[in-house]
């Protein structure tokens, strides 16, 4: 399973509008996608009250991982989101 481990540089983490993208950009695909915060448990990055619920900030490390058809190019779009350089 490809994954990424990121420092979010968004300025509202995974909040507001780069959580809702986010979930939308993962829904989008049909790819199982994760995320987890720290070294925390992952939850599907396709539920917007999971993604929410991990209280994602600035400066927080991410693990996103992806399953499935396009799993390298979803993680790139869905790092760009978090504000991955």
């Amino acid at each position: 399973m490809p994954q990424r481990r990121l420092i979010v540089e968004a300025e509202v983490g995974l909040h507001a509008r780069p959580a809702a993208t986010f979930v939308q950009t993962a829904t989008r695909s049909p790819a199982t996608v994760t995320v987890a915060k720290g070294d925390g448990a992952p939850v599907n990055a396709k539920s917007i009250l999971s993604v929410l619920a991990l209280d994602v900030k600035k400066g927080d490390a991410i693990t996103i991982s992806t399953e499935g058809d396009g799993a390298e190019e979803l993680l790139d779009e869905l790092a760009s989101i978090a504000g991955a350089p």
